[in-house]
């Protein structure tokens, strides 16, 4: 078993363990925990210079043979998300050294931050339908520590919230999966695609396969199983909140493209109903997210609206739709999870999230309203940024398609994004503060949080203006996706039975 396939895993598993053994030991901890997140980082960026190299990594743990054997495989979308997931996971540690006066709550941050990074990895890396299970399972419950930290009667009523309604995707994923074995007698994603892709598949797969899209559509936070998520994700600090906003729908996503792709390769019924359900997420939520008044609960209902342009693109499935998909992922993780450093910060400088009672930003910190600028206006698909190009390739292939209403809703939706910035510009940051700027806190002690923030915007300007090379490799990605013979060879039983 190549030691790069099971990395991803196995480096943030090491790390949590130390992590675990230094808890009383406030310094080594945090040397520990960024160290290895920085040696995940590194891991993922040798992963995506190996898959650009059309380097597909795969194989079964304990040399059992496919379909028996746990199946891994990491091509150029799974490779870039790993990539793009370890620098959110680094920013993430990075920026909650800002809030390091309890040590306590401190040790357990850097635990199950690792521990969410873990269960990320797996469910990017698995190729059997069990085990994506099990690391849905991780997910939630390091997810849920995570939201939980700190207290209070707000939090963990969010929580609950939270767990109940992923508790209950959780339990509709483990009964499709009953289901599709009992009936096609493989888990194995590989061996299903091409049961399925022949018209083999027994008659009561397809109906667990609609289940399990339906259990993957509520992670994704799609219309109309997103309530969740506006409910959940303001209620935890910031640096968690911010992790989750980048990365926890991706997953679904991500879970999302491979069953869509790997079954339903043509277009048909399916894609149909992605379509009608990618539009009305986009819509609805950059319609709830206008009606918001709290920073975080604005960016909250703006992340259901951009999972909207991914399903889009994986609904439409052309080339340059999946395309898009890929390139929106890359661009989505950094650019949201950045908006919710931004949002945190300066809800505590300001001492409330409310922009009713914020303002005064930009004449105290010009640079703090730059930096939310830059993915504030990226978000909205403003060029030369990342959402511009992002967009820009969503809405080509929806014409090209003739889909001339989804590309409508998508620019509105842009539009709308825009206008929902300029709401939070103007309340936090060009109006004086209705206390007196002099109310504002001060910034010391957040050097940290600056650091993540600024490398973020750079990522995401960087992005904008060298977006050919991003454009090629999703590009890549998505050929991958249409074809998955590279897939099959590696995971699926030899012969294909």
């Amino acid at each position: 078993m190549n030691a790069l396939l099971v990395g991803p895993v196995l480096l943030p598993l090491l790390t949590l363990v130390l992590c675990l053994l230094l808890r009383r030991h406030a310094r080594l901890l945090k040397l520990v925990s960024l160290s290895g997140s920085a040696l995940l980082l590194g891991l993922g960026l040798s992963l995506v210079w190996l898959a650009a190299a059309d380097t597909v990594l795969s194989g079964q743990l304990g040399d059992w043979q496919a379909p028996y054997g746990i199946s891994l495989v990491i091509d150029r979308l799974s490779a870039a998300l790993l990539a793009i997931s370890a620098l959110i996971g680094l920013a993430t540690l990075v920026y909650g050294i800002s809030r390091d006066s309890d040590a306590q709550l401190s040790g357990d941050f850097h635990l199950f931050v690792h521990g969410l990074l873990t269960g990320i990895g797996g469910a990017f890396i698995t190729a059997d339908i069990f085990n994506l299970y099990v690391w849905f399972e991780v997910l939630l419950i390091a997810s849920f520590a995570l939201m939980a930290l700190g207290g209070g009667r707000r939090r963990l009523s969010g929580c609950m919230t939270y767990v109940v309604l992923n508790l209950f995707a959780t339990l509709l994923f483990l009964l499709a999966a009953g289901l599709i074995y009992g009936s096609s007698g493989t888990l194995n994603m590989g061996q299903l695609a091409l049961l399925v892709r022949a018209g083999e598949a027994p008659p009561g797969t397809t109906p667990a396969l609609l289940l399990m899209l339906l259990s993957f559509s509520i992670k994704a936070a799609l219309f109309p199983v997103f309530g969740w998520l506006p409910a959940t994700y303001h209620v935890a600090f910031t640096a968690v909140s911010a992790m989750f906003a980048g990365l926890l729908t991706k997953v679904g996503v991500y879970a999302l493209i491979r069953l869509v792709t790997l079954l339903w390769p043509d277009y048909g019924l399916v894609h149909q109903g992605l379509l009608w359900i990618a539009c009305a997420t986009m819509l609805v939520g950059v319609l709830g997210a206008a009606a918001q008044t709290e920073i975080r609960r604005i960016l909250s209902f703006h992340i259901v609206s951009q999972v909207g342009y991914m399903i889009l693109g994986l609904a439409l499935a052309t080339p340059l739709a999946l395309t898009g998909t890929v390139f929106y992922l890359i661009h989505h993780i950094v650019v949201k999870a950045n908006l919710f450093f931004i949002g945190g910060l300066a809800a505590r400088v300001c001492g409330s999230e409310r922009l009713a009672a914020m303002g005064g930003l930009y004449a105290r910190w010009p640079w703090l309203a730059l930096l939310f600028a830059i993915p504030a206006l990226s978000l909205a698909g403003i060029p030369p940024l990342s959402g511009f190009w992002a967009k820009l390739l969503l809405v080509k292939a929806s014409l090209d398609s003739a889909a001339w209403w989804a590309a409508a809703i998508a620019l509105i939706t842009g539009l709308l994004t825009l206008l929902s910035m300029n709401k939070i510009w103007n309340e936090a940051f060009l109006k004086s503060h209705p206390d007196g700027d002099d109310s504002l806190q001060s910034t010391i002690g957040l050097r940290s949080a600056w650091w993540s923030i600024s490398a973020l915007a750079l990522l995401t300007v960087a992005i904008g203006l060298a977006a050919g090379p991003v454009i090629d490799y999703a590009s890549a990605a998505a050929a991958q996706l249409a074809d998955p013979q590279a897939y099959f060879q590696g995971v699926a039983p030899p012969g294909g039975d």
